[in-house]
């Protein structure tokens, strides 16, 4: 079944919101069957909500919104559609109760302006929000099904999963639009691509998505209006083959995080990690102490952005750096020697760069980017060369830094 997505707020046009909103309920919509056709972000005028739910309404008959339910003046979403549907508002009793108790659970006072969240269009389902004061609201009109949302994240995935969701699980035929993801580093999109080759011919009807990012290429197969059954069976199938063809570029599926994939592999052999970072600045410490229970590998990190900082923390000679360079395979061996001895780790990584906007020469130029290794007892460094601004520059080195540590685990576990 097709469906269109209308999201309202004036700041979601002036870039100060982003939406996310739109992006999670297309994956839960397609999880039900349900094609999201078209996706729209208005202002909180009348005119342009009813524009865009009225043209919604036309094509498909079928519209979801977020946003534009609250107490205060801009929130005109659930007033514009009653309008367009013929359905006036009608103060619901029970919302005000609901309303109220929660209000006095929190301590909070309620103000005349909370009235209007409990006014309701004649003859809407209300979703109740236990997590908000706003209730989502389904509508079934002559013209087709609006369902009203806040535009709250957490309040919205709440009311999906639990008022929305079964509604719509229950309306469809069992099929389903739902896709996988194989996770790659090391490798870019068109050698990709042409690695993969023939198997996108292979696995149709299946469709494929390369999506490009910092952290690497993600594949993403697709499988479009199938019993689920079938297309479980056919996922699974698919991202075998996919890891089989791509080879030891493939880490992880779905939303696997590559610092939790490394930590976990570190843990299962009682082995422990530590790092030194110059131009990242901690980001690779971040990362792997984002993961819960990290401390039971992870023994901490030391930035030396300095060069002075390099030989007071980690023991590094200045002439070594005078006669290479802080950025140098010779230097982020030294700092991976040195993290690994002054914390007594196992398993270490360095990283340092030319992160930019400046710093670059004609031998190193920006983006240039050494990595360390020290892993059963061997020290090893690689040179790599990153394009992008400073953020993505940075990014991808700790990427780059987790993939090589997380290729030296597996190869180890393999030998054993």
């Amino acid at each position: 079944m097709p469906i269109e997505l209308v999201t309202v707020g004036t700041e979601l046009l002036l870039g100060f919101t982003v939406d996310t909103n739109s992006a999670w309920i297309g994956r839960a919509l397609a999880a039900t069957g349900l094609h999201v056709v078209r996706r729209t972000s208005v202002a909180d005028t009348p005119e342009a909500i009813r524009d865009a739910v009225d043209a919604a309404l036309t094509r498909t008959g079928f519209v979801l919104t977020t946003g534009g339910l609250g107490p205060t003046r801009d929130d005109i979403t659930k007033k514009v559609v009653a309008d367009l549907l013929g359905q006036p508002l009608q103060f619901d009793d029970a919302i005000w109760t609901a309303l109220s108790a929660r209000w006095a659970k929190l301590g909070r006072k309620l103000v005349e302006s909370n009235r209007t969240q409990a006014m309701v269009p004649a003859g809407a389902t209300v979703l109740l929000n236990q997590w908000g004061s706003a209730p989502g609201l389904w509508l079934d009109s002559p013209r087709g099904v609006v369902i009203l949302l806040p535009g709250v994240p957490m309040e919205m995935m709440k009311l999906m999963e639990h008022e929305v969701l079964p509604r719509l699980t229950t309306r469809g035929d069992g099929h389903v639009i739902r896709s996988a993801t194989v996770r790659t580093s090391g490798i870019g999109e068109s050698v990709l691509a042409e690695q993969i080759g023939d198997l996108e011919d292979a696995l149709a009807p299946l469709s494929l998505a390369y999506l490009p990012g910092v952290a690497g290429v993600d594949v993403r197969v697709t499988a479009w209006g199938m019993p689920a059954a079938e297309a479980d069976a056919r996922l699974t199938d698919a991202t075998a083959r996919l890891h089989a063809t791509i080879g030891d570029h493939a880490w992880g599926d779905g939303d696997d995080d590559l610092a939790a994939l490394v930590l976990e592999a570190l843990r299962s052999r009682r082995q422990t990690l530590a790092v030194a970072e110059s131009c990242t600045g901690g980001m690779l410490g971040a990362r792997l102490t984002d993961v819960a229970g990290a401390s039971a590998v992870f023994l901490g990190g030391v930035v030396t952005y300095a060069d002075a900082a390099k030989d007071v923390l980690l023991g590094i000679p200045q002439q070594l750096i005078a006669n290479h360079g802080a950025v140098s395979g010779e230097v982020a061996e030294a700092m991976v020697r040195g993290v690994a001895a002054r914390l007594g780790a196992d398993v270490a990584v360095s990283i340092s760069g030319v992160a930019g906007p400046g710093g670059g020469s004609e031998e190193k130029p920006v983006g240039t980017v050494w990595l360390g290794f020290l892993s059963g007892g061997v020290v090893e460094s690689a040179r790599l060369q990153f394009s992008g601004g400073r953020g993505e520059v940075r990014a991808r080195a700790v990427q780059a830094a987790l993939f090589g540590l997380w290729r030296r685990v597996q190869a180890a576990q393999r030998r054993h």
